[in-house]
């Protein structure tokens, strides 16, 4: 395709900007992603990006942003119930993590500040707060939610498109211990598996609560 003229907008608009670098992305993965790349791909000038978005890192902003939209949605007409919202926002993440495997890294090593970002961060502390938790454990919890989806989606993740790399074996006399819970780890990177995880983190929260009261 023919290059656009250059500086001009060439007809751009955000976004089908963040729709095209997060197609790229999936496809090719973080390592060749940038700025010429992008315009390659949309068929303009890499200048005519510069009008929407300014270098690379706010590029990998724009992408965040774009997945986390698809977040966005997870506790809409859920009720004030601070568990439901952290289930609901869990599960549509970990289903957004499933299907942008080579966008997540960005969401788990940059810090997420968009408004898409921060809007789904207040329902979960308003409601805590509603519910009557400490501010000392609304504070702490979207941290440690998102501490726990971050590290277990990366590593459940973390084989790309082709899914989780296979429980390794262990060696029963030098390694007693992980061999006898090894078979337990079977199903890693499934969602019964994350429901059970995501099941101790709540109930950490709800303890922590109820000592603090």
């Amino acid at each position: 395709m023919a290059r656009r003229a250059r500086g001009t907008s060439a007809g751009l608009d955000r976004e089908q900007i963040k729709a095209a670098a997060v197609a790229l992305v999936d496809r090719d993965g973080l390592e060749r992603f940038g700025v010429r790349r992008l315009a390659e791909e949309l068929g303009v000038d890499p200048m005519s990006l510069y009008h929407h978005v300014k270098g690379k890192a706010a590029l990998l902003d724009v992408v965040c942003e774009a997945v986390l939209a698809e977040v966005a949605d997870a506790t809409e007409g859920a009720p004030d119930d601070w568990e439901e919202i952290a289930r609901r926002t869990a599960h549509s993440y970990r289903d957004m993590a499933c299907r942008h495997p080579r966008v997540f890294p960005l969401l788990a090593t940059r810090a997420q500040t968009s408004p898409v970002a921060v809007t789904a961060l207040e329902r979960l502390v308003s409601a805590m707060r509603m519910a009557g938790l400490p501010d000392r454990v609304a504070a702490d919890a979207p941290m440690v939610l998102f501490g726990f989806l971050n590290g277990h989606l990366l590593a459940s993740t973390g084989g790309g498109p082709d899914g989780p790399a296979p429980v390794p074996e262990f060696d029963s006399d030098t390694y007693p211990g992980m061999a006898a819970l090894a078979p337990r780890w079977t199903d890693f990177g499934s969602a019964a598996e994350f429901d059970r995880m995501l099941d101790i983190v709540l109930d950490g929260i709800r303890a922590r609560t109820a000592r603090s009261a």
